[in-house]
């Protein structure tokens, strides 16, 4: 393990990170309000330990950068920009714990938009847009921004690429990692405006329209109202808000083609069928339950059962109704698609579409095994053989997330949330989802939690938000060994 590249480049991200924070001054200013001061003094605190952490680590620093140490940047990268950007609401007076206030700044930066916010509308603007800003970094990735900004991140970049975009086949859109991540915060910035102008035309202010743009994108779920999306009764707002989180939630590459034109590739990716087939089948199900078990209209039904099924399997969290009193059927419907998610290369959390895609393949080349042992199948996605170390690794993520879902659960468990409780709390946390069922619901917040149970889910966010792998495996003996 080489630490010094650890050190330095972790605190290059810091660096960049701090710098990052005199946007929601700006913000403040702007509003005239007095928070500026806050976010000022975090900026500077955070900038300085950054360059002097990339300073000390300088001098004769070997910059090769392995797997272990792709892991450890990322995993500390992220860490340290949670505990950094908790300093804005403790000095702003937001929260008055730093439990409270790495939960906030961790379900931010992971896209899962759990709040412990009891109210969001009296917070200032500038506390609002931390909030939504923090979605939109962590959307893309905040070592992915830093690859794009940093020269000297570029060595070893595709262990940090690697590291960090979700999905077991992470896709190179340029032959360099550096180009890569520049395409896709382009993507990434051009929907974001793209829904930003839609929504601000349909009626949002521009600071709503861009916040929520920000958690959309992200799919985060982060909201300047109490009430979320519920808050605009506008049907054009709602639609489009679905429109976007569901191209959020497909994989990054497939616009990149999108906008070079190459469409064939996109009429044809085994995992968009997939994710589509899985929107509409709930879409149905839900709405055939809601229609006989409830007196929304026709086209209500649609419209938020649409809403909600997108916003859960992207792993959003907006919502525009209450479906934790939905019928038992529908609520399960939104628990399976927690732990299924969005794309792989996506901003959306959760196992992903593709994973899904790989396990329902070799559990059914298992099956025909077992009626026909010399039959020779191969697992193909999009037309290619899976090779099957990636099979492998597939069903080994898929055991470690339900082991990790499972013991957290029976942690909060522990802690006194009931059962529904705690299987929502934990689902929504480690699936970056945000609002769950029970008392962590879509009416609820996180408040409620003991403070032991809020450090417990802000782990479950970065292990969900980092894919498993990449924050367990330093947990390993020996990972910080030498080589």
């Amino acid at each position: 393990m080489n630490i010094r590249s650890v050190i330095g480049s972790v605190s290059r991200i810091v660096a960049v990170f701090g710098a990052l924070m005199l946007a929601p001054a700006a913000v403040s200013l702007l509003f005239g309000e007095s928070d500026w001061t806050a976010f000022l003094i975090s900026s500077i605190v955070t900038a300085a330990v950054g360059v002097v952490g990339a300073l000390l680590a300088a001098p004769g620093t070997d910059w090769r950068i392995g797997n272990r140490e792709g892991m450890a940047i990322t995993t500390l990268g992220w860490t340290a920009c949670a505990l950094f950007g908790a300093l804005p609401f403790l000095l702003a007076g937001s929260m008055s714990t730093p439990a409270d206030a790495v939960f906030e700044t961790m379900s931010g930066l992971t896209t899962t938009g759990a709040t412990i916010l009891l109210d969001v509308e009296a917070q200032s603007h500038a506390i609002l847009f931390w909030r939504s800003f923090l979605h939109w970094l962590g959307g893309m990735g905040i070592v992915v921004l830093s690859i794009a900004l940093l020269p000297g991140l570029q060595v070893g970049g595709s262990q940090l690429f690697r590291a960090e975009v979700p999905g077991p086949l992470p896709d190179r859109l340029e032959p360099r990692i550096r180009e890569t991540a520049q395409r896709l915060w382009g993507i990434y910035t051009l929907l974001t405006v793209g829904e930003a102008v839609l929504l601000r035309l349909f009626g949002m202010s521009l600071f709503d329209a861009v916040t929520h743009a920000f958690g959309t994108v992200a799919t985060g779920g982060f909201s300047t109202a109490n009430k979320s999306l519920e808050a605009w009764n506008s049907p054009a707002i709602h639609l489009t808000v679905t429109a976007f989180m569901f191209l959020a939630g497909m994989n990054f590459t497939l616009h990149y083609r999108a906008l070079r034109g190459n469409f064939e590739p996109i009429a044809k990716d085994d995992e968009l069928r997939t994710y589509t087939g899985i929107v509409l089948a709930a879409i149905a199900l839900i709405s055939l339950d809601l229609l006989a078990h409830s007196n929304y209209s026709l086209w209500n039904t649609l419209r938020h059962s649409s809403f909600q099924v997108v916003s859960v399997i992207t792993t959003t969290g907006f919502t525009t109704v209450d479906y934790d009193v939905w019928p038992p059927l529908s609520r399960a419907i939104l628990l399976i698609l927690m732990f299924v998610g969005g794309s792989g290369g996506s901003t959306g959390g959760a196992i992903k579409v593709v994973r899904m895609n790989v396990l329902a393949k070799h559990s059914i080349r298992e099956l025909k095994r077992a009626v026909y042992p010399r039959r020779v199948t191969v697992v193909r996605l999009n037309g290619k053989a899976v090779p099957e170390e990636v099979s492998s690794a597939v069903l080994a993520f898929i055991i470690l997330y339900l082991s990790v879902f499972l013991l957290s659960m029976l942690a909060m468990s522990a802690m006194g949330l009931d059962f529904m409780s705690a299987v929502g709390a934990v689902a929504a946390t480690l699936g970056n989802i945000g609002p769950g069922f029970g008392l962590v619901g879509p009416t609820c917040n996180y408040s409620t939690v003991p403070a032991v149970g809020k450090w417990l889910l802000s782990f479950c966010m970065l292990v969900g938000r980092l894919e498993v792998y990449t924050v367990l495996s330093l947990l390993v003996p020996g990972f910080w060994r030498r080589s």
